[in-house]
């Protein structure tokens, strides 16, 4: 054989080894089975990933399924101790003054709104608006300062829906002192409207 016949057969052998696992990797459908009747293989999804939730420390856990309850403590049917406790409650609040004013600080407007608030939900209470002032002044003085804030704090409460013939006014100007120190501190506790619910 010469040299190019050589050649020209190793060239047929090599391109029928490279061939063959092509040839071999080609399926064919089994017999009797049209090609339309090849079922793809089935693609499988993963499912989404679900959403992990992290406890908050922050929140109070609660049963949302028990029912919620109210506890109400009854009121003291004695007077003063009723005053007391709605004093402490802060059901009713004392309106405060200036110095030599009787006009109502936006303060004042809303210790008057949460009384208003709380006597109109408790119509068998009628309630006594004392004017107090601090130990500055003359007694004559006082007195008329007194009268104004308290009218003033029941025009206020009239205002806001409180029926005014639940609610009577006096002064005691200076004779009554919630602090009897005598300096600015002392006198700011002293220049009040002093609510006291009083009975029918």
């Amino acid at each position: 054989m010469t040299k190019a016949v050589k050649g020209f057969v190793v060239g047929i052998a090599l391109v029928g080894v490279l061939a063959m696992p092509a040839c071999k990797s080609k399926k064919t459908p089994p017999p009797n089975v049209t090609p339309a009747e090849v079922q793809p293989p089935p693609i499988t999804v993963p499912p989404p990933p679900q959403p992990t939730t992290v406890e908050n420390s922050d929140f109070v856990k609660t049963d949302t399924t028990a029912e919620a309850t109210v506890s109400t403590t009854p009121l003291p049917t004695n007077i003063e101790d009723l005053n007391r406790v709605v004093q402490d409650r802060g059901y009713i609040q004392d309106a405060f003054f200036g110095y030599d004013e009787s006009t109502l600080s936006s303060g004042a407007q809303n210790a008057l709104t949460a009384s208003a608030n709380w006597l109109k939900q408790n119509p068998q209470y009628n309630i006594l608006v004392e004017g107090h002032c601090d130990e500055r002044g003359t007694e004559q003085y006082n007195l008329a300062l007194g009268d104004r804030r308290a009218n003033i704090a029941k025009e206020y409460l009239q205002t806001l829906g409180v029926d005014g013939s639940r609610v009577r006014t006096v002064s005691y100007g200076e004779e009554r002192p919630f602090d009897p120190g005598h300096d600015e501190s002392a006198w700011a506790k002293n220049r009040r409207a002093h609510l006291v619910i009083v009975s029918r």
